[in-house]
């Protein structure tokens, strides 16, 4: 970065541009995690400074569309830490099973994988036909590739896996058709699954949901956004609604800790006390 004087600054510059010019708002994501895709994409694109970058951003739309790609959280895997799922099964389906119809929201669902996975764990739970997924990102393309449901194989030797760890009652093989490279998720666990567009970051409460899934995307966010997403998720579950949270993250140091019950800390699941309405 020989030519930029204050990198910061530079980076601030390039973050206000994306915000201004293009409506995707990274100003409140972890530095690392910006400092790290940015860096990646300055070296992908022989660039030598930040602001450089952000001449190119601003000049040339499709490569904003590159960036934009590199700053968003793609990292996912069909039935994803799979004692997360497992516990889904014990402890929070006899809770979903009181309903007589089920809203679940996977926020920041990246390329549906998890969403596929849910899919699945519902509908062998005898749940699917009375639920609702609704599968939200902000990342176009992530969205697309969800919607079609299609996949490499290469991968499938690990999914299998998870899936067998996390309680699964049948053969894998039973969700997908291979063809060639590629694995076509089943047609029948996309009819109650409904891809949107929504930013966590800018948008409003999306619907009144009992239960979220949002895994390893807080990570990336500064505390101050963090807090902002924990309000949204508030608002947006039912009383005695389920939030279930990454690894890595935890309801434990933020101003909603005590607005939720603990239901498996080492999973990260929560649930919503019952808020009196006035």
């Amino acid at each position: 970065m020989k030519n930029d004087t204050n990198p910061d600054a530079e980076v601030e510059l390039l973050l206000e541009a994306l915000y201004h010019h293009y409506g995707y708002d990274f100003r409140r994501y972890s530095k690392a995690h910006i400092l790290r895709r940015l860096s990646n994409r300055m070296g992908l694109s022989r660039l030598n400074s930040y602001s450089e970058l952000r001449k190119m951003v601003l000049g040339d739309r499709a490569f904003a569309a590159q960036v934009l790609q590199d700053l968003s959280i793609t990292v996912t895997e069909m039935f994803r830490d799979p004692g997360f799922f497992l516990s889904l099964r014990k402890k929070v389906i006899p809770l979903l099973k009181t309903y007589s119809f089920i809203k679940v929201w996977n926020a920041g669902c990246s390329t549906g994988e998890e969403a596929y996975s849910m899919a699945i764990l519902l509908k062998e739970e005898g749940l699917y036909d009375k639920a609702t997924i609704y599968a939200t990102d902000y990342n176009q393309v992530a969205l697309d590739q969800a919607r079609a449901g299609i996949y490499s194989t290469e991968n499938i030797k690990e999914y299998t896996s998870n899936y067998q760890k996390s309680g699964g009652k049948n053969s894998f093989s039973e969700y997908y058709m291979a063809s060639y490279q590629r694995v076509i998720m089943d047609h029948h666990l996309k009819k109650n699954i409904v891809w949107a567009n929504h930013n966590l970051v800018t948008d409003n409460v999306f619907a009144e949901v009992h239960l979220i899934l949002c895994r390893n995307v807080l990570i990336y966010f500064q505390k101050d956004l963090q807090e902002h997403v924990y309000r949204l998720f508030y608002e947006s579950l039912v009383n005695g609604g389920i939030l279930c949270l990454g690894s890595r993250e935890s309801l434990r140091l933020s101003g909603y800790h005590e607005k939720f019950t603990t239901v498996d800390a080492e999973n990260r699941i929560y649930k919503k006390k019952y808020e009196a309405k006035s």
